[in-house]
C-alpha cells in the first residue's frame, strides 16, 4: 500500500464519509421523534390514561390499530421524506431544504401533524377516556395556531410562489386526492 492508504479504493473512501451526514440526519431524526411526537402522542396519553381500563372489545382494538398504524406509518413516511428528499428533519432548527409535496404531503399540507393526532385519537379510544378526548382537542388547537401563525408564514416566505401553488392545490386539514 502506498501513499499511507488505509487500502481502500477512492470510491470506497469517498462512499464512506458520504455516510456521516446521512447517520447525522438519521440520529436527529431520530432524537427528534422520541423529544417531541414521542412525549405529545406518547408519553403524555399515557400518563393522561394511567389508571383507566383498556378496551378489549374487538371493534375498539380494530379502530386502534388501524388509527396507530396509520398514525405510525404516516409518520414515518413523512419523516423519511424530509431526510431523502428535503435533507433535514421535522425539527424548526433543522428544517427540510425543499418543499415537500410528494408521499402524504400530495393528499394534504400537514401529514406529520395528523399522523400525530391519529395516534393519541388511537388512545383515546383504546382507554375511552374522557381526558384523552380533551387532550386530542387540545392538540389539534395547538397544532392548527403553530401551522396558521408560524409555519405557513415561514413557508411563504422561504419557499415563495411554489408554496403558494402547492397551498391552492392542497388542503392543510382535509385529505384529497388529486
Amino acid at each position: 500500500m502506498s501513499g499511507g492508504t488505509s487500502g481502500k479504493s477512492p470510491r470506497q473512501r469517498l462512499d464512506a464519509r458520504s455516510l456521516g451526514p446521512v447517520v447525522m440526519l438519521v440520529l436527529k431524526n431520530l432524537l427528534f421523534t422520541v423529544l417531541v411526537p414521542g412525549t405529545v402522542a406518547v408519553y403524555l396519553p399515557l400518563y393522561l390514561a394511567r389508571g383507566e381500563q383498556a378496551a378489549t372489545h374487538p371493534a375498539l382494538l380494530g379502530i386502534c390499530a388501524f388509527l396507530f398504524t396509520l398514525g405510525i406509518t404516516g409518520y414515518l413516511w413523512c419523516v423519511f421524506s424530509f431526510a431523502a428528499i428535503g435533507k433535514g428533519t421535522p425539527a424548526p432548527i433543522d428544517a427540510p431544504k425543499r418543499l415537500i409535496v410528494v408521499g402524504p404531503h400530495r393528499w394534504v399540507r400537514n401529514p406529520m401533524y395528523l399522523s400525530v393526532l391519529s395516534v393519541i385519537a388511537a388512545w383515546a379510544v383504546i382507554f375511552t377516556a374522557p381526558q384523552l378526548f380533551a387532550y386530542l382537542g387540545l392538540v389539534a388547537a395547538v397544532f392548527h395556531l403553530v401551522v396558521v401563525l408560524f409555519e405557513e408564514p415561514l413557508l411563504r416566505r422561504k419557499f415563495g410562489s411554489e408554496y403558494a401553488s402547492y397551498c391552492e392545490s392542497v388542503r392543510r386539514w382535509l385529505p384529497h386526492y388529486r
